[in-house]
């Protein structure tokens, strides 16, 4: 059975919208964009590479497949856009219709945790699931969450969208690994336990 694996940045208030620019997600008025990029050092690019070089898919919501879509597709300065255009990409949307534009992309439909719940029963590596926080949330509240590797940054927002709410279901973790970067940026690789 797969895990679903959630690769997010977050503060360390649990604001996880909108780090890597500032016109990436001003919903609600928020004005924070941008906020996990002075953070970026080696440490986290490789951190990050590594969980790129892994066999799996990839699970998005609509805005976040948009975002990811028009900043990395066909890009061939960077080691993220090869997989990311390659890769196998299952989106979450009620708007969206197919064709999907990114090649390799599949359109969940119907009752999307029901859904990630079905290819959590294939065995094709993990599925992973990078910002879309609506989504995660979604599968959260159902248990469908195996593993949360979360790039915890020394700062506090005080306000935007956070990664958590009152609805994800009591879940405990193990901590597989903790990986330090020069900028203060804790890599926190947390697994599920199951009973």
């Amino acid at each position: 059975m797969r895990n679903v694996v959630v690769v997010n940045n977050i503060t360390l208030d649990g604001v996880m919208q909108s780090p890597a620019a500032k016109d990436e997600d001003p919903r609600g008025g928020f004005q924070h964009g941008g906020w996990a990029a002075p953070y970026n050092d080696d440490v986290k690019g490789r951190e990050m590479g590594k969980g790129m070089a892994r066999e799996g898919v990839m699970l998005f919501g609509k805005r976040t497949y948009e975002h990811f879509y028009k900043v990395w597709h066909g890009r061939t300065d960077n080691p993220f856009s090869p997989v990311l255009d390659n890769g196998r990409k299952y989106v979450a949307s009620t708007t969206l219709k197919e064709p999907l534009a990114w090649k390799n992309s599949t359109l969940l439909r119907g009752d999307v945790p029901s859904a990630v719940a079905e290819l959590k029963r294939q065995d094709e590596g993990d599925i992973v699931i990078l910002g879309s926080g609506v989504l995660i949330r979604s599968l959260a509240a159902r248990d469908l969450i195996d593993r949360y590797v979360l790039l915890v940054h020394p700062l506090i927002l005080g306000s935007g969208q956070r990664l958590f709410d009152d609805k994800s279901a009591l879940a405990t973790f193990d901590l597989e690994s903790s990986v330090p970067t020069t900028k203060g940026v804790i890599i926190a690789t947390y697994q599920r336990k199951r009973s």
